[in-house]
């Protein structure tokens, strides 16, 4: 596959850090040229949080956007990036849109992820600190932290799961569009985080919450 969409020296030239654990931070892994049909064939998601792809009618260059992101070619050049394979790990691609202020609490990630990585695809954040993610040194503090994720058109973050993966954002309410892709364990909990997350939307659409 031609990845059409997806500028892969992003990747390549990404800031990578060990500490407090492994990660990048890029910037412009969308193509310019791309980016106003993207906005265009963002999904109209009405739902708060993240959905599964299975969830969402994707349509026009996102949909494309999609594939290319889930293509082993993609993934060839995470597993550059990290000097690990990752093309045994299945991928679990979900998509969020609307935000609300209950989420975002610090957390690691659970044991099931390898890595997770995030797109983000606003046009602008302002001066807000809510929403923008934080690399952090553990599970209670915002304060200090070792990088802010800037939830901008293009951006990209990734890391690999530790017991020490430590990440969050303060409250945010509003629009908030990104694009995480996690790479998991194997097909079983592939499986399992799709439902799991299946449910949690049945119950958001009868609660509200």
């Amino acid at each position: 596959m031609t990845l059409s969409l997806v500028n892969t020296d992003a990747i390549r030239e990404a800031t990578l850090s060990r500490e407090p654990y492994d990660y990048f931070l890029g910037s412009g892994i969308l193509k310019e040229e791309a980016i106003p049909d993207l906005k265009r064939d963002f999904p109209d998601i009405q739902k708060p949080g993240y959905l599964t792809v299975e969830e969402v009618q994707l349509k026009g260059k996102f949909k494309t956007l999609i594939e290319e992101l889930e293509s082993p070619e993609f993934t060839e050049v995470i597993s550059q990036k990290w000097g690990k394979d990752m093309h045994p790990y299945p991928r679990l691609t979900t998509i969020m849109k609307r935000s609300q202020p209950k989420y975002g609490a610090i957390h690691t990630d659970g044991p099931s992820k390898v890595m997770t990585m995030l797109v983000y695809m606003n046009d602008d954040w302002g001066q807000d600190e809510g929403g923008r993610l934080r690399v952090l040194y553990d599970g209670e503090h915002f304060e200090p932290y070792a990088v802010e994720v800037p939830p901008v058109m293009g951006t990209v973050f990734g890391f690999l799961r530790s017991d020490k993966s430590w990440h969050g954002h303060r409250p945010f309410a509003g629009e908030r569009k990104v694009i995480q892709i996690a790479w998991v364990k194997d097909a079983q909990e592939l499986e399992r985080k799709k439902r799991s997350n299946k449910m949690a939307q049945f119950f958001k659409g009868i609660f509200g919450r």
